[in-house]
C-alpha cells in the first residue's frame, strides 16, 4: 500500500524532475534553458515556469539568456508562442518575488514574536 501524502502531485513532479536531473547531462543553464523553450513551445501556462524560476536564478541565467532563447525558437514555434511564454514567465516571475516577499514578512514577524517573549 501506497502512503498518502497532501500533496501527491507536486511530489511526484518533483520526483520525476529529480530524476531527469540525474540522467542529463546538460550543464545547469543548458539544461534550464532547454526546459524553458519546451514550455514555450508547448504554450504552457505561467505556473508551469514557477518551478523553474529558483534553477534559473540558481545558474545564473540573465533576462538576456532569455529573451535570447525567445528569439531562437521564435521562427520554429511562432510569434503568438514566444508572446504567450514572454507574459507567463513575467507572471511567474511575479509569482516567485510575492512568495519571497510573503516568506520574507513571515520570517519578519516570527523574529518580532520570538524578541517579544525575550
Amino acid at each position: 500500500m501506497t502512503k498518502t501524502t497532501d500533496t501527491p502531485v507536486l511530489e511526484t513532479l518533483a520526483a520525476m524532475t529529480a530524476d531527469s536531473i540525474e540522467r542529463c547531462g546538460l550543464d545547469d543553464s543548458t539544461l534550464i534553458l532547454t526546459r524553458l523553450a519546451a514550455l514555450a513551445a508547448m504554450d504552457a501556462p505561467a505556473i508551469s515556469y514557477v518551478a523553474h524560476v529558483d534553477p534559473a536564478m540558481k545558474a545564473n541565467l540573465t533576462a538576456e539568456q532569455l529573451q535570447d532563447v525567445l528569439v531562437a525558437i521564435a521562427p520554429v514555434v511562432g510569434t503568438a508562442r514566444v508572446m504567450s511564454a514572454a507574459t507567463h514567465i513575467t507572471e511567474a516571475l511575479g509569482v516567485a518575488i510575492a512568495v519571497a516577499e510573503s516568506d520574507a514578512e513571515a520570517m519578519a514577524e516570527a523574529g518580532a514574536h520570538d524578541r517579544s517573549k525575550s
